[in-house]
């Protein structure tokens, strides 16, 4: 999922003001405007005794109802001008901000081919266009260009538009895809006939965009998804030319706390169901050759046991955490799946988590991680191995795209807080790697220019805490640079450091920008993720806020500087942090915010919601309930102050419901003391993963970044 103020308070010419890095006064005048004032209409929860009043229940109507609520918009539209006109006066700046931000992008841009089936696959970008052409070339990189599709031209007229799942036939005459115009994540699936360029009727609605062929070119399985739920809740089978409606389901899932999914071996040989939740799953599998025939089970769920099941040629690779916290790999015969028939091939390791095999004919690729760092390892046949260097302090390395199982040729990728992405074939027998594509920033980047760190914060219960960090050369270490640091912290989720060109707008103003690996993610193993979570949790806010405590203790920077920032769950830390210490931060920017945990959890019709018991616990059980509403950011609002806010969602948030930031905003202003900032931005287009073009998300990342320097002073 993921996922406080005096009632029509007015901001009548709040002046802030901050020292800028010439150490001179200045301040950003908001304008003289009413905040808007939310209905409020009492509505009253009892359960295991306890009774809560909830003046701000009304607006999940649009939700509920539709279209009809026409309230909830008109408060949200209020909203939308309110913030427009508090930030006026950097409209300016925004529109800088934008095209600095797009000016680093090389607009005519390809990604690096991959092989697969006797065609390179590539997408390629045109100079001022928002999306990609998604394109293939027969044998050779000199051959002839198929435009496979033009997602400019399919999204021309639309405000959002997403295309997913490419799926093309093992005859590669078919290609299947699944496209989303409302951000919902329901998609339609299409087929084209790739010989024609027709798109023919078939079409397969409210579907997660995952179609998947058997080796038959006609027959093409996917997931179906729940209208309301939003739940993927059955697989299902659809042949060429043939009603939808007829679909045949093959699997349908009884428990709600699961998420299902298909897909196919690399290899091409089996067609796998998923189905998963936080702490168990199964897999069912079918020769891709033989679509008739039922799915059997890999092997049948168990209690707090997840595995992973990856077919080699002569034996099937096992991913488990059975007996193993941090995972260990094991193997079985094709034939024979059921655990009692698995090996041991690499044991569990205390130190170590075992993150993911990609396999290959003739090696596999290792991914672990160690100390909080990801490393890939590299597995011959025959038993030899070796580790891929990498040198940094802090970094990401990940497997890349490597559809074709007979390659001895290792696609991955490298990047840092400081090195832009980076695109290496490397060769597994004799160990050369060959850069393919480096991240290109227009207009010229010098890496040296800038300094990559990674500390260690101790946590209240003596833990030590990862903060990857980064800053332009020349920093004083005064407690007076503005920080922004982020964070997620949930689902087991790491957040490793990469390179982003637009945080080059950040650095170049002199902000440091810093995130926290607390736990709840997964960094630095399983229990770093278990010690998260459900009767945990607490531990993910408080880690942050002494991660942001050892910042200050060692000058980075001062709590007059010091802001936040995160989205979904990581919008849920943000709305906790503000609670448990609002005094430590001038500003909180928090992106499509998880805040309203019990009320979610506790509508069953909300989407994802049973799906997360695992992760957030069930308030229908009393001592999650207590426990939940301990941290629950809108449940412990209170009469106090709050730091500077700018609060987003969209409308159309399939993940984080748009009525969960819409009441917290209301809460907050009708509670809270101070004259502090309070905005709400709401996408009246978009859901949970903002804009779909290439360029328009930067209009988001401008406001951010307009509101976090008109806190700290800086107008250009």
């Amino acid at each position: 999922m993921i996922k406080k103020t005096i009632p029509g308070l007015l901001l009548l010419g709040v002046a802030l003001s901050c020292t800028n890095k010439d150490n001179k006064m200045e301040t950003y005048k908001w304008p003289d405007a009413a905040a808007p004032v939310a209905e409020i209409k009492p509505f009253v929860r009892t359960l295991h005794g306890d009774t809560v009043t909830d003046n701000y229940y009304w607006m999940i109507d649009y939700f509920k109802k539709g279209k009809d609520s026409t309230k909830v918009v008109e408060y949200l539209t209020a909203e939308n001008k309110y913030l427009d006109t508090m930030m006026s006066g950097t409209k300016t700046l925004q529109a800088d901000l934008f095209k600095e931000l797009k000016g680093r992008i090389k607009e005519k841009d390809e990604s690096v081919p991959v092989f697969k089936n006797g065609y390179y696959y590539y997408t390629r970008n045109e100079e001022g266009k928002q999306y990609a052409k998604y394109c293939r070339k027969k044998g050779t990189l000199e051959a002839k260009e198929e435009i496979l599709l033009d997602m400019d031209a399919e999204a021309k007229g639309l405000p959002y538009y997403q295309a997913s799942g490419f799926s093309v036939s093992p005859d590669n005459k078919m290609m299947a895809f699944g496209v989303d115009k409302v951000s919902r994540r329901q998609y339609v699936i299409h087929i084209k006939n790739l010989e024609t360029g027709e798109v023919i009727k078939d079409a397969i609605s409210n579907t997660q965009g995952d179609p998947v062929w058997a080796m038959d070119n006609k027959t093409i399985f996917y997931t179906s998804k729940n209208e309301v739920t939003l739940l993927s809740e059955k697989i299902k089978k659809h042949q060429l030319n043939s009603d939808a409606k007829q679909d045949v389901t093959v699997y349908e899932e009884k428990d709600k706390s699961n998420y299902i999914g298909v897909g196919k071996s690399k290899s091409g040989k089996y067609i796998f169901i998923y189905s998963q939740a936080t702490l168990s799953n199964e897999i069912k599998m079918l020769d891709a050759s033989t679509p008739d025939q039922p799915f059997k089970s890999f092997q049948p769920r168990q209690k707090d046991m997840l595995y992973e099941a990856i077919p080699l040629d002569d034996k099937f690779l096992i991913l488990t955490n059975w007996n193993a916290k941090n995972f260990r790999l094991m193997e079985c015969p094709l034939d024979k799946t059921g655990r009692e028939n698995w090996k041991e091939v690499i044991p569990h390791r205390k130190d170590v988590l075992l993150e993911g095999v990609e396999e290959f004919k003739t090696h596999i690729v290792i991914t672990e991680r160690k100390n909080g760092l990801t490393q890939l390892r590299v597995r011959a046949t025959g038993g030899t191995e070796h580790n891929i260097a990498f040198e940094e302090p802090t970094y990401t390395a990940m497997v890349g795209a490597n559809p074709d199982y007979d390659s001895k040729t290792l696609r991955y990728v490298y990047t840092s807080l400081t090195t832009p992405s980076s695109t290496y074939d490397y060769n597994m027998d004799t160990k050369a790697k060959k850069l393919m594509k480096q991240q290109e920033v227009v207009g010229g980047y010098n890496k040296d220019d800038y300094t990559s760190e990674r500390l260690y914060a101790t946590a209240k219960d003596g833990t030590k805490v990862p903060i990857s960090l980064v800053y332009k050369k020349g920093l004083k270490k005064d407690g007076k640079a503005p920080l922004l640091l982020y964070a997620y912290g949930s689902y087991g989720s790491s957040t490793d450091p990469a390179f982003n060109s637009s945080r080059l707008s950040l650095l170049d103003r002199g902000f440091v920008y810093a995130i926290a690996h607390i736990r709840g993610g997964q960094e630095m193993g399983r229990q770093w993720y278990e010690d998260g979570k459900l009767m945990k949790k607490m531990n993910t806010f408080t880690d942050f806020i002494d991660c942001g405590k050892y910042l200050i203790d060692e000058k980075f920077t001062g709590k007059e500087h010091l802001y936040a920032q995160g989205g979904s769950a990581g919008g849920l830390l943000m709305g906790a942090i503000i609670n448990l210490a609002p005094d430590m931060w001038h500003g909180v920017i928090a992106q499509v915010p998880f805040v309203d945990v019990i009320n979610t959890m506790l509508d069953e019709s909300i989407p994802l919601t049973t799906n997360e018991f695992d992760e957030w616990g069930n308030p229908k059980q009393k001592a999650a309930y207590d426990y939940m509403k301990s941290y629950s950011p809108y449940e412990n609002i209170e009469k106090k102050a709050y730091p500077n806010m700018l609060v987003t969602t969209g409308l159309h948030d399939s993940q984080v419901q748009y009525f969960e930031p819409a009441k917290w905003v209301a809460k907050l202003r009708a509670t809270k003391t101070d004259k502090n900032v309070l905005l709400l931005k709401t996408n009246m287009d978009f859901g949970h993963g903002g804009a779909s073009g290439r360029f328009d998300y930067l209009k988001d990342v401008a406001l951010n970044y307009s509101f976090l320097f008109a806190l700290e002073g800086i107008n250009k």
